[in-house]
């Protein structure tokens, strides 16, 4: 198999190669920055790892890679719309540069190239792939509904949350490593514990996002820290600080999440702390470890080589211990 660098490249590449049009300028300049910001490019690496290590192809799987790719990158500029975030990756936001209606439009550019470039497989494989894609994009709308729901709320179920970062975050793991096992002609039972693998690994690798959110390295992490906070959005920490929390803290907490006109500086500092009295860091790091072991255990059931399945064990554990 190849590394995940060789497979990040050969993302990059066709990424590179896509051929937009030169107008409406402003229509496609923002999806070429979007894409060119970089980015780990997880979503589309889980494809091909999936496909090669299931015997497939990994060629035929480029396309359809660079199509989740382009679907993952058309909900961040979505969602930076309806974040109103100002930085993604460390760049200015797509909205923050061309507005809002430019960042929608190009943004629903995207989803339909996202589409062509799924659609770019044998002929055989193309209904179980765009049922696949389709069905995960309605999921994750879905997950981005309950999000901008659960930021009126006042209290959320830990249940609840997890449900919606399911919908919105690790479907689109499962369908990357479903995905490419269905281009590589996998059988349904091996297609379906890779999707699992998926899921739990999604899982645990939102849980890592809340973390950084909160304890990260701006610099490193590519998007302002505090920045669920500041947006009252719902996270792992925060539905667990709510159910958890003494009268004391839950007054304390409710006060600073309550004040719109707080300094950003204080008001983190100030939540920052609370989580950390309630030992809310650890809490998050100990179901992060636990939702890696349930991706590892499905990992255990799919038939491959040993080598593909050490590679993709090793990618899950690099995965959930990044700072990025």
């Amino acid at each position: 198999m190849l590394s995940f660098n060789e497979y990040r490249n050969l993302v990059n590449d066709a990424i590179l190669a896509i051929p937009y049009p030169k107008q409406p300028e402003n229509l496609y300049e923002p999806i070429r920055y979007t894409m060119g910001m970089g980015g780990k490019r997880i979503r589309p690496v889980l494809v091909l790892m999936a496909c090669e290590a299931m015997g497939g192809d990994v060629n035929k799987a480029v396309e359809p890679a660079v199509g989740l790719e382009l679907y993952h990158n058309f909900t961040l500029l979505h969602d930076d719309v309806m974040d109103k975030a100002d930085v993604r990756r460390g760049m200015p936001t797509v909205h923050r540069r061309w507005g809002d209606n430019a960042a929608i439009l190009s943004g629903d550019t995207m989803l339909s190239m996202a589409a062509r470039h799924m659609s770019h497989v044998d002929d055989d494989k193309l209904p179980a792939v765009m049922r696949l894609f389709n069905d995960t994009a309605i999921e994750v709308c879905e997950g981005q509904q309950y999000d901008m729901d659960y930021e009126l709320l006042a209290n959320v179920s830990v249940a609840d949350y997890m449900e919606m970062i399911r919908l919105k975050t690790s479907v689109l793991l499962g369908c990357a490593c479903k995905l490419g096992a269905i281009v590589a002609g996998t059988g349904e039972q091996d297609a379906s514990n890779l999707y699992t693998v998926g899921l739990n690994l999604g899982l645990a690798f939102q849980l890592q996002d809340d973390l950084l959110d909160v304890w990260g390295d701006e610099a490193t992490f590519g998007k302002e820290i505090g920045g669920d906070i500041m947006n009252g959005k719902k996270t792992f920490l925060l539905v667990n600080a709510l159910a958890m929390a003494s009268d004391d803290q839950l007054a304390e907490l409710r006060r600073w999440l309550n004040d719109e006109y707080a300094v950003k500086q204080e008001k983190v500092a100030a939540v920052t702390a609370i989580y950390e009295q309630m030992g809310l860091k650890q809490l998050t790091e100990k179901e992060i470890v636990a939702y890696s072991q349930k991706a590892l255990e499905a990992l255990d059931k799919v038939k491959m080589p040993d080598e593909a399945k050490q590679q993709f064990a090793t990618f899950i554990q690099d995965l959930v211990g990044r700072d990025k």
